[in-house]
């Protein structure tokens, strides 16, 4: 398989030059990943952060095909179906925030590009009225701008679309495409008040947009939407930061009546330990971009939510100000029975009380790696890591190397290889390592991957 695979495929996010030949995976069953050499690899990262509930899950498979006897395709303009609308009234439901429609697509970065379009759109349709008053209003005052401009966190990752490349902090993924996005301006959350303040000293110095962007010199009045990762930056290295950090950045943007948008395409589903990022914030998004766990990792889905205020600038006569976006396959119906399915898995009390135990266990593996640095610092046989930190089912760490903390980084595809070869399935971005394991692995499958990862740290 893997030379018929060498001669046909382009992989994704792979060197096309002494790339490492593939593993031929037959099978999945639970935690496992299945080679055609009958091999198993504990899958300690979900396959790219999708899989909740394990491989092949007998479940979410019965569903599928039940409902793919029953209707598989059906076009979604001018059509309905029931898994369609039974899963936009369940996730309406558990959605943090006050959500008002369910709007369909196919991916993350597609969940993120229909986000930022309805956030354009919505003032540009509430301009429409007095359009003409304004198109004369620029000519005589040429200090009009109109709301269009959008605000990102910097480190940002939202997807590898144009749109969503356009939100995201430009490096290596946008480099060879930099002239085509469009402007962004990005804020960074460490320009925010130390965390050596006290309370009150810091909610006062956040209370005026200036201090709380030093850098930021547009006017918030031109402002269409901030789109952020709540909590957890995945792709840009695995970056967490505090609550009180977002907190006060919604508060701003919020009373300027700035659209923020949430992508929980990584963090939704019980990975950061509750069901959304957002629930631990106070101040809620008016837009939420889902995807990858949506389905259990079993189809390709995307969601974004929107609150009543956005979907009602769309209720007109006015044909102009129809949201002109869609899929082949949008809300495709095994696509929604997948995302039922694991749904109703997710929220079954034996999950919940799998993802405090993984919680609760990386909480342990974390202080552990702390300690045991700690401990062998004078004997000088310390691990080469540094900054150690977990959120939820999620561990991170950085390896020190010679070479550049990012993720073009030699060490990941090192520690890939050596970690195959342990039975695990690690994929580090650069020299981040990070642990996001399927919800149904155990206690002895997660100590070896901590044991795994512990021998390979002593080895490098």
């Amino acid at each position: 398989m893997v030379k018929r695979d060498k001669q046909v495929i382009w992989h994704p996010y792979t060197s096309q030059k002494h790339a490492p030949d593939p593993i031929a995976v037959v099978k999945g069953e639970g935690v496992y990943l299945i080679d055609e050499e009958g091999n198993y690899y504990i899958d300690a990262i979900s396959s790219w952060w999708v899989n909740l509930h394990g491989h092949a899950h007998p479940y979410i498979a019965e569903k599928i095909y039940q409902q793919a006897k029953t209707l598989e395709q059906v076009i979604f303009a001018g059509f309905t179906h029931e898994p369609a609308v039974e899963l936009a009234e369940k996730m309406i439901k558990i959605l943090p925030g006050d959500f008002s429609k369910i709007f369909y697509s196919d991916n993350g970065s597609t969940a993120v590009e229909v986000a930022i379009k309805m956030a354009i759109q919505y003032w540009w349709n509430l301009e429409a009225e007095d359009r003409m008053q304004k198109t004369e209003y620029r000519l005589q005052n040429t200090g009009y701008k109109p709301r269009n401009k959008i605000i990102a966190l910097s480190n940002s990752y939202h997807g590898d679309t144009f749109g969503a490349m356009s939100v995201s902090d430009r490096g290596i993924f946008t480099l060879a495409f930099q002239e085509k996005l469009f402007e962004v301006i990005f804020i960074n959350p460490s320009l925010l008040p130390d965390d050596n303040m006290n309370v009150d000293a810091r909610q006062e110095s956040m209370s005026d947009g200036a201090t709380l962007y030093p850098t930021f010199t547009t006017p918030l009045s031109e402002i269409a939407c901030f789109i952020y990762e709540p909590l957890l930056q995945a792709a840009g290295g695995m970056k967490m930061y505090k609550v009180e950090t977002l907190n006060q950045i919604l508060k701003t943007f919020k009373q300027e009546g700035i659209i923020c948008i949430a992508d929980e395409v990584m963090t939704g589903f019980g990975r950061t330990g509750k069901l959304f990022a957002s629930e631990f914030i106070k101040h809620q998004p008016d837009i939420v971009c889902l995807s990858k766990g949506l389905t259990g990792g079993t189809m390709a889905l995307g969601v974004t939510a929107c609150s009543k205020k956005i979907h009602d600038a769309f209720v007109s006569t006015d044909k102009l100000k129809t949201f002109f976006h869609g899929h082949s396959y949008t809300a495709n119906p095994l696509a929604c029975t997948a995302a039922l399915a694991s749904l109703y898995l997710l929220q079954h009390e034996e999950c919940t009380r799998n993802i405090q135990r993984i919680t609760q266990q990386n909480e342990i593996f974390i202080k552990d790696l702390a300690n045991y640095h700690l401990l062998n610092t004078d004997s000088g046989s310390t691990l080469p890591i540094k900054n150690l930190r977990q959120l939820g089912t999620i561990v991170a760490f950085e390896v020190e190397t010679n070479g550049n903390d990012d993720y073009l980084n030699n060490i990941s595809g090192k520690i890939t290889e050596k970690a195959l070869s342990k039975g695990v399935f690690i994929r580090p971005l650069g020299n981040t390592v990070y642990l996001m394991p399927p919800y149904c692995i155990s206690d002895i499958q997660l100590q070896k991957v901590y044991t795994v990862i512990v021998e390979i740290l002593k080895e490098i």
